[in-house]
Formats: C-alpha cells, sequence, structure tokens
C-alpha cells in the first residue's frame, strides 16, 4: 500500500526540473500564532526560501492524503479551520487513516519530506530530550525519527525548555551528525548559544553538502543535523530565559503539568516575561532558518545535480 502524495504545482516542476526544494512544517501554521498573523508568517518563510533559489514544500495532511506542498488556498484552510490536530509520527498513519485534515510537526514531517524524494527540511527548532527525563522519560519524537528519516534537517538548534545537554547526548549515542554552519555552539533556538560547543563546525556549504552525503553513503539510516543560529538582531538573552524557565518548572511541577502541555505551558511563561518579544523572535528565527536551508539546498544542488 501506498500513502498517496500530492504535489504542489509549484513542487512538482521544480522537481521536474531538478530544483532545490525544502520541506516545511505546518503545525507552526496551526498551533502557533492566531490568524492571520500565522498565515502572513507561512508566506514569509515561504518566500524566505525562494528568495534563497530554493522552492518551498510546507507539509500538511487532508483526505488520507500528504500534501507535498500548499497553495496559497491550502494555507488559509490550514490557518483559519479550528480544531486541526497537531500529527507526530505516532499519530500519521491514523491520521491519514481517517481522513481528516492534519498539520505535521517536525517528526511527520521528515517522514513525509523522505517520501516525497526531498532532502532538506526547515524547522525554527527541534524537540528534544526534556527536563526531568531521567523521572518521565518525556523524549520527543523528533530525536527517534532523526535516526530513521534519511533528510537533512536544517534549524536553530532547540528550545532552552529542554535539557539540551541530554538532547545531544541522545544524537550521539544514535549516531546522528550535529553541524554548526558557520558558528561554534549548539544554538538555542531564539537564544543564540545554548552554552553548548557543537560537535563540528563547518563555513562552506559545499563542503556541507558533501558530508551529507558521505554520511549516507557509508549505510547511515538517518538524518543529519545542520544548526544555524538565529540573527543576533533578532535573538533573546538566554540568560534571561533560563531565569524564566527555573521558575516556570517549578510553577510547573506544583501545578501538576506535565507530558504535552509542559511545553506550550512554559512557552507562554517565557512570553509574558519577555512582554511578547519571544514571539516576534520565534517569527524570526523561523525565517532565518528557512533562508540558510535553502542556501543550503542550492548548494547540495550544485553538487550533486544529475
Amino acid at each position: 500500500m501506498n500513502i498517496p502524495l500530492v504535489y504542489s504545482e509549484e513542487v512538482a516542476e521544480a522537481i521536474t526540473a531538478g530544483q532545490p526544494v525544502v520541506a516545511l512544517e505546518s503545525n507552526v501554521i496551526t498551533h502557533g500564532l492566531d490568524y492571520p498573523d500565522n498565515a502572513e508568517t507561512a508566506r514569509r518563510v515561504e518566500d524566505a526560501v525562494r528568495a534563497g533559489g530554493a522552492v518551498p514544500a510546507t507539509i500538511g495532511i487532508d483526505g488520507g492524503r500528504i500534501l507535498v506542498g500548499l497553495s496559497e488556498d491550502d494555507v488559509e484552510r490550514f490557518a483559519t479551520t479550528p480544531g486541526i490536530p497537531k500529527v507526530s509520527s505516532r499519530d500519521l498513519p491514523i491520521v491519514l487513516a481517517r481522513g481528516g485534515m492534519g498539520a505535521t510537526t517536525v517528526a511527520s514531517s521528515v517522514i513525509a519530506a523522505e517520501l516525497a524524494g526531498l532532502k532538506f527540511f526547515s524547522s525554527a527548532g527541534i524537540g528534544g530530550v526534556h527536563r526531568g527525563a531521567e523521572r518521565t522519560m518525556d523524549i520527543s519524537s523528533d530525536l527517534v525519527q532523526f535516526t530513521r528519516s534519511k533528510v537533512a534537517v536544517v534549524c536553530a538548534g532547540a528550545k532552552n525548555i529542554l535539557d539540551l545537554g541530554l538532547t545531544m547526548e541522545f544524537l550521539e549515542t544514535h549516531c546522528v551528525p550535529v553541524v554548526a554552519y558557520r558558528s561554534d555552539d549548539f544554538p538555542a533556538f531564539y537564544c543564540v548559544s545554548s552554552g553548548l560547543r557543537s560537535p563540528h563546525r563547518v563555513d562552506d556549504a559545499a563542503v556541507l553538502a558533501r558530508a551529507i552525503e558521505n554520511h549516507w553513503a557509508v549505510g547511515n539510516p538517518g538524518s543529519f543535523l545542520v544548526t544555524t543560529p538565529t540573527k543576533l538582531a533578532d535573538a533573546i538573552d538566554g540568560g534571561e530565559v533560563e531565569a524564566v524557565i527555573d521558575k516556570a518548572v517549578r510553577r510547573a511541577e506544583r501545578d501538576g503539568v506535565s507530558g504535552q502541555a509542559i511545553t506550550k505551558y512554559l512557552m507562554r511563561a517565557v512570553d509574558r516575561a519577555t512582554d511578547g518579544r519571544s514571539a516576534k523572535a520565534n517569527q524570526a528565527v523561523l525565517i532565518s532558518t528557512a533562508e540558510v536551508a535553502a542556501e543550503l539546498a542550492v548548494a547540495h544542488a550544485k553538487e550533486f545535480s544529475s
């Protein structure tokens, strides 16, 4: 049984012409900002990919099909339809079977990207190992999926609300390469640095393209993680965010907030403490990451075009 893939006209033409394509998640449309800011941000992210010379393919689910690239009408539908479920890798087969709409996360997006033959995926931030995971076993399915899907994932690291040290340990244990593009540290979403040194730094996009292909050529089955920090002008001070998170984590434990609810709880706490600056920084990092993903996809296409 094959999962139906429906390519947008723009994406289909790009694939036929051998142009680089960058996959994007749709969860940021449905579970991020309110309308119309969500739709406008989605368009700005797609435009950032186009400006970099690649074609955006925002992934969505509808009618038992995986949509590889959303039309303008699709973006509006996803931005305005209430109750669209967030679909991670474990949820994907059920949502497809039911035939309803679904918004893809990082994990389900890389599955779709590999099925569609797309080599690059861009996300502002990946999931990771949650604080207290030694008690809760709360580890994002993003990390597990990176061990299974052959996709180059370009991101601004992971959010400070996670245990970033354990996140890096998980990636190392499972042989997922982590390379900082033109920076030294592993970034922390809208913070330029997490304070953790990246295992590798690469400044040349062509070298990075060859490293990605080498990862798969030697038999590795999973993803290749490329990090790029947000622009300094858009960043939030890491110390400021960490202080807020420490307090919010203690409040969450007191209030019994756990599981999937903890991420939204902590992010809202940061947003309140920064008077909304974190929401603007969130939008900025989505765009800056998409720009870099397009640059790298173009460099990869130049190195490996048939």
